[in-house]
């Protein structure tokens, strides 16, 4: 084999070893009977959800230590300041810190080591909205509920680890408030 061909070959093998990952798609829609003001940290920032809408949010691979949360009471003025009665976020619509408590919180790690994303929800700051967190994509279906202020698939305690959730990189998933 020629040199030219051998490298062509390494490249090429280079090339296909790498995994390549896109965005995730996190589907988010409010079934409540009210509005919900949903959160999103550290991308998406926030929106208003009427009952029965959905927000499609895009979240780039390697986005880690991300949350997405629901604040309820919510009234902003036309740029955007104003007050929510939980999950509040320093009194913005676009958060840029995370909400106060009480919030029932989803938290994600999108494509890290291994290429697995790592996903729970938390009641550690307190339950204000009931959701479920699904993925929707490769073959990872555990879905997690948090329907009343007692909470099985969800952290209570701070070191608690066996409430954390895996699936492959690149997996889509879904918030529903008040499934």
């Amino acid at each position: 084999m020629t040199l030219s061909k051998s490298l062509f070959v390494f490249f090429l093998l280079l090339a296909l070893s790498f995994t390549f990952t896109e965005a995730a798609t996190f589907e988010i829609t409010n079934s409540c009977a009210y509005t919900v003001w949903p959160a999103s940290l550290p991308t998406g920032g926030g929106r208003q959800l009427n009952p029965s809408e959905t927000w499609s949010l895009q979240v780039a691979p390697g986005t880690a230590d991300a949350r997405i949360w629901g604040r309820t009471g919510c009234n902003f003025d036309g740029s955007g300041h104003g007050h929510c009665d939980t999950g509040d976020c320093g009194g913005v619509l676009q958060c840029q810190l995370s909400g106060a408590p009480p919030t029932t919180l989803t938290e994600f790690s999108l494509n890290q080591p291994n290429n697995l994303d790592f996903y729970d929800i938390s009641v550690i700051d307190g339950f204000n909205i009931p959701l479920e967190f699904s993925p929707t994509s490769n073959g990872c279906s555990l879905s997690l509920r948090c329907p009343a202020d007692k909470c099985p698939d969800a952290y209570l305690f701070p070191d608690n680890n066996s409430k954390t959730h895996r699936c492959p990189g690149g997996t889509n998933y879904k918030i529903v408030f008040c499934p």
